[in-house]
């Protein structure tokens, strides 16, 4: 790979070089004739005109020289990073160096860490950014100047899609903070092949901007929630989709089927951005109205707000209805952010994303100035929108906090893992209301790109995340999906993980284990109200001592139980049925509910799944219904715990019903286990869809007395 960007660098270059060339030509004629009594052009025109090219010619005729014989003759081992260092370091101008930039970055991804040439890439590629960041205020204002009036500068900050709330109704906005002005526009629609233009829906001056409700009495409006379940629909068509896509590319078949097939995934995806936000960031008018924006990230609403304060600090306002429209003219050229986040935007080399289980461990934390209680939460990107997965303890009246806490989070499709640290405000007085909410403070955040090079051999990693001044230590590991779908039976037949539920069963003289039962009994007792039960991770290392106790039949399991958090006992019941050696609706079963789920027909679903239920060995079909009930008690405080039957059926779906894999199934080639097709995410989506019907069923009828003795036994 390295040598294929080389030598379209080569290619490039070449091309250059015979560009400058012909500058050349011309060049000398003309120099010659500016000394005579006529001149063509004076020598300040041709110096403008021809302004560095013989320098720029030299310099790059000296790089392709260099490199050229060092690419013919290829090793592995080859080194180049000396030529790009030696580049950087002698061009006379920015404007050359932005490609140079992204030619360079691009030979550095597919660098090896331990090659002698990646220090010296990154060393050329900080040169070449440093240099542009140093002259961009110089740059930029010039570009922007047009649209400022008194000689003042307005440089565009930042700018993202978003989702603004309008009368109810969910329209998708571009939103660009310049130095002086915070403005919303709508991207009209392209007609006849005319370029992309703009439309200005308002604008605030960021010295009339604030986050607090002007009249406290003004009401706040309500967000309308998208079900889960329409979520998932939209989910299951995309992944359709791009399984239909990937098939039509191997038959070979038209490139109108391919399009028509991108058109329809494009429409499903920017449905599912505009419908999944449901977090409010909302800004107000100190002279009129307010906004309000849904975003799915804590970490981006308070971007926005850092960003926008500090810009607050230095900046003043004037703006004409004339320089209003030649701004909003100007957003199409400034944007930075092209295209929405969809995966049909994506290059098809760009990676497809992680899917499996990140392990990471939140070690500690520095540089905090006074002490506080202080926590940290975890959010990964999925379906092109981040979500929160995991939050630790709150670490009390500390400056330097060490939780050392291990989360297991799910990936699809994940590349980014974003950290957010928080002071715990239990003083209501303390409490900022923004958004209508009362919130803690945001210390510090900060993120990582997951590599999945980097990622590769499984082994534990250490990193720091720097953020504000602070510093947060982290640990992460990565299990891909395929290495993580394998059920492995335990070899010590005593204890209840891994082993099968019928032998559980058996010996403790029970129809329910006793460590799912004795999950939910605490689970009940303290856990129906805690936000998120069962889909926020528990503290792993907590999870592995209860796994140990219940393993040797520990006496004392009751009284540990009590003293954890609660999410770790949700985690350790988690992790029971993920270890089951065969899930609990067996590996024999598990197809005939996937097609029967699928039926259209409600009357025969409900006839060929019941049937499918009744015919689950005893120990387990009493313990799923046993659970069943529990699950449907936890949705009855939905209002308090946001957890609906959807999300319960989501955590719960492949934990139950996800078959066991074989060897085989594990791909040979090293290099593919970390990513995978969407057909994992189709049958994840069937899995989900198999236990939410049975969720949803009111009432489960027994056809024969020998079920109804079992089903209705008070004794577990």
């Amino acid at each position: 790979m390295r040598k294929w960007v080389l030598s379209g660098i080569l290619a490039s270059e070449e091309t250059y070089l015979s560009h400058l060339e012909a500058l050349l030509l011309p060049m000398k004629p003309l120099k010659a004739a500016a000394t005579t009594s006529q001149p063509v052009l004076t020598s300040q025109q041709i110096e403008t005109i021809f302004f560095k090219v013989p320098e720029l010619y030299e310099i790059h005729k000296e790089f392709y020289d260099g490199l050229l014989p060092r690419v013919q003759q290829w090793s592995h081992q080859q080194r180049v990073g000396d030529l790009f260092q030696k580049l950087v370091s002698q061009l006379p101008s920015p404007k050359v160096l932005v490609p140079l930039t992204h030619l360079t970055g691009d030979l550095l991804k597919h660098t090896p860490v331990s090659h002698p040439d990646h220090p010296l890439l990154q060393d050329a590629l900080r040169i070449s950014q440093n240099f542009l960041s140093s002259i961009n205020e110089e740059i930029t204002p010039r570009r922007q100047s047009m649209t400022v009036k008194k000689g003042e500068h307005r440089q565009l900050l930042k700018d993202s899609f978003m989702v603004e709330l309008v009368e109810g109704a969910r329209k998708l906005r571009h939103v660009f903070l310049f130095t002086d002005l915070f403005l919303c526009a709508k991207l009209k629609k392209q007609i006849g092949g005319k370029s992309q233009q703009y439309d200005c829906k308002w604008y605030i001056p960021l010295t009339d901007l604030s986050f607090q409700m002007v009249d406290e009495s003004e009401a706040v409006p309500n967000i309308p929630l998208v079900p889960d379940e329409e979520l998932d629909a939209m989910k299951i068509k995309i992944s359709q989709i791009k399984n239909d896509i990937q098939r039509e590319k191997r038959a070979n078949k038209g490139s109108k089927v391919i399009e028509r097939l991108k058109k329809k995934l494009s429409e499903q995806e920017s449905l599912l951005l505009l419908m999944s936000p449901n977090m409010a960031f909302r800004v107000h008018n100190r002279n009129g109205k307010s906004y309000t924006f849904l975003i799915s990230s804590d970490y981006e609403r308070a971007e926005w707000r850092e960003n926008i304060r500090e810009q607050q600090k230095k900046c003043d306002f004037s703006l004409t209805s004339v320089e209003l429209q030649m701004l909003t003219n100007s957003c199409v050229k400034l944007q930075t952010v092209h295209n929405i986040p969809l995966t049909i935007n994506k290059e098809d080399d760009e990676s497809p994303g992680l899917y499996g289980f990140l392990n990471v461990i939140v070690h500690s934390a520095t540089g905090f100035k006074q002490s506080s209680n202080l926590y940290c939460t975890l959010e990964v990107d999925s379906f092109g929108y981040f979500v929160n997965k995991a939050k630790t303890r709150v670490y009390r009246d500390t400056t330097e906090p060490n939780w050392n806490e291990e989360f297991e989070i799910e990936l699809e499709g994940s590349q980014t893992l974003r950290i957010l640290c928080y002071e715990k405000c239990y003083n209501k007085t303390k409490l900022t209301k923004e958004d209508g909410e009362s919130t803690d403070r945001i210390m510090g955040k900060g993120q990582i790109q997951l590599d999945p090079q980097a990622l590769q051999d499984k082994d534990w990693q250490r990193t720091v995340i720097s953020m504000n001044g602070v510093e947060v230590k982290l640990s992460v590991k990565f299990t891909s999906r395929e290495f993580s779908l394998k059920r492995m039976p335990s070899r010590k037949q005593t204890g209840v993980f891994g082993v099968k539920i019928a032998i559980v069963t058996k010996r403790e003289r029970s129809k329910v284990p006793y460590i799912v039962r004795q999950c939910v009994e605490e689970i009940e007792r303290r856990g129906m109200e805690e936000v998120g039960i069962y889909r926020v991770s528990g503290v792993a290392t907590d999870i592995q001592a209860l796994k140990a106790a219940f393993d040797v039949n520990n006496k004392d399991v009751s009284v540990m139980m009590s003293e954890m958090d609660v999410n770790a006992i949700a985690g350790t019941l988690k992790l029971y049925f993920r270890e089951l050696p065969e899930p609990l609706f067996t590996d024999e079963l598990y197809p005939n509910f996937a097609e029967g789920i699928a039926l259209s027909d409600p009357v025969a679903k409900e006839s060929c799944m019941l049937n499918l239920l009744l015919s689950l060995p005893e120990p387990n079909l009493v313990t799923f219904l046993f659970l069943l009930d529990h699950l449907k008690r936890v949705a009855e405080r939905e209002s308090v715990n946001k957890m609906s039957l959807h999300n319960l059926a989501t955590v719960f779906g492949p934990t139950l019903l996800r078959p066991s894999e074989k060897d085989s199934k594990i791909p040979a080639n090293p290099t593919r286990p970390i990513t995978m097709t969407d057909s994992w995410s189709l049958e994840v989506m069937s899995q989900v869809q198999v236990l939410l019907y049975f969720l949803q069923l009111e009432t489960i009828p027994t056809p024969d007395s020998k079920r109804q003795s079992i089903l209705f036994s008070t004794e577990v």
